[in-house]
């Protein structure tokens, strides 16, 4: 696991460390090509530079956050934010469920928006795959 996101995990109560390592492990295995480091002060996952997947504390939970995940077709992955991403958040690690969890990140390789770019594109979002 990346040196920065052993740290973040690290710097958690518990329960979430919990949460957090299993989310990076399976994150790590399931996206073994995928680049990842802290961004923004989260632990994301990129491939070819464009955010996939990554997860942050909340005040009651951990987010896990898919940025293509309202195009996965997946009831568990509730909309987040304006533009296509999906989130599912976690109080306990016994709530995650690893093959949910490989669905999501297999469907995260073959379905993508094109976030690398979407500063340059003015906010609007391409697909790529």
């Amino acid at each position: 696991m990346n040196k920065d996101i052993q740290a973040y995990n690290n710097a958690l109560a518990a329960s979430d460390k919990a949460i957090c390592d299993l989310l990076a492990n399976e994150s790590s295995l399931h996206l073994a090509k995928a680049e990842n480091k802290i961004w923004h002060a989260h632990p994301v996952w990129f491939l070819d530079g464009n955010p996939i997947v990554g997860y942050s504390k909340l005040k009651d939970s951990v987010r896990l956050l898919f940025w293509s995940g309202q195009s996965f077709d997946e009831a568990d992955l509730l909309p987040e934010g304006n533009f296509k991403a999906a989130e599912i958040r976690y109080a306990a690690a016994g709530q995650v469920n690893k093959k949910d969890l490989k669905r999501w990140m297999e469907k995260s390789k073959k379905i993508q928006w094109d976030y690398k770019n979407i500063v340059k594109r003015k906010g609007v979002l391409e697909r790529l795959r």
